[in-house]
């Protein structure tokens, strides 16, 4: 910027006293304070601006390296799989062939068994709540013996009060 010292300054500050005279130079003087404050302020929001788009154009820099760096592991990942595939169904089709060259058919048979059938589990709530002690259906409140609407009406129903009529 401008380099002002304090001789330059005591001179500009003689003239506009001369100039604009003593009764208006408060005045002025705010206002080119004012006007000085808003254009720091508007330079300061440039900057700003311009550092944050050199951050968005590093970032995004960054992003395609990233990117580029993540395809490149994974093609090398696809090819080591391709070739770990081939290199396991050409060792396959060897013993395959070795193995129905010799004629024993029952030897691949018993490698590859069949898949099993589908089976139920088997849930049984009944047995599981018979295997429970007795004791333990007691403490927890759990029903040993079914109950009739009427039994379990009287069983819950408050002291004092009466069978129906």
């Amino acid at each position: 910027m401008i380099d002002f010292g304090f001789d330059k300054i005591a001179l500009i500050g003689a003239v506009a006293l001369i100039v604009i005279g003593p009764e208006k130079l408060p005045k002025v003087a705010r206002t080119v304070g004012h006007l000085f404050g808003k254009a720091q302020r508007y330079v300061a929001d440039v900057k700003a601006e311009v550092n944050r788009s050199i951050e968005l154009d590093e970032l995004k820099k960054m992003k395609t390296q990233f990117e580029d760096a993540a395809r490149n592991v994974e093609q090398t990942v696809q090819q080591e799989m391709n070739s770990a595939s081939s290199a396991l169904s050409s060792e396959w089709n060897e013993a395959s062939n070795s193995y129905s060259s010799s004629g024993s058919e029952a030897l691949t048979e018993a490698l590859a068994p069949p898949p099993p059938s589908y089976r139920h589990p088997k849930k049984n709530w009944r047995l599981k709540r018979g295997a429970m002690p007795q004791w333990y259906k007691q403490r927890h409140g759990v029903k040993a013996k079914a109950q009739s609407g009427a039994a379990r009406v009287a069983r819950f129903r408050p002291p004092g009060i009466g069978p129906r009529p």
